[in-house]
């Protein structure tokens, strides 16, 4: 199993919008960055991932799982770009701020840590670990 980081703006997706959702998947971000097209790429079924709120909470909210694995994206016109679809797993019992995550020595190579502007990211084994300590789980 691999660990991921989906960043979404609350204002057009947010948590609760997305466990409205339920059991039937959804795709959390629609990116047309090459990177983050590449990282969904490499999910599988199965995957947990953290949903993080950016902007101004900057904050990790919710867990969620791949379900459906990488399709291309019905709103791209050049269909160079896809998504995955997620299904909420559940609330972070205390929401984790940016400013704890880089406060946690666990978590200093972490992606989001050096590069918080990409929207989709690969979080290691040992950030998962510490990002669910600092949440409560």
């Amino acid at each position: 199993m691999a660990y991921w980081l989906f960043k979404t703006e609350p204002g057009n997706w947010s948590w609760e919008d997305h466990k409205k959702t339920g059991k039937a998947g959804h795709p959390v971000k629609r990116s047309r960055n090459h990177l983050a097209n590449k990282h969904m790429k490499q999910m599988a079924k199965g995957d947990r991932g953290f949903f993080y709120h950016s902007v101004k909470e900057k904050r990790v909210v919710g867990l969620v799982e791949v379900v459906r694995e990488f399709y291309p994206d019905e709103t791209d016109p050049t269909g160079r770009f896809g998504v995955v679809d997620v299904i909420p797993v559940g609330d972070m019992p205390r929401p984790v701020a940016l400013k704890d995550i880089r406060a946690e020595p666990e978590c200093d190579a972490m992606v989001l840590v050096n590069n918080s502007r990409l929207s989709v990211q690969p979080v290691s084994e040992k950030e998962w670990k510490a990002v669910c300590a600092l949440g409560g789980l």
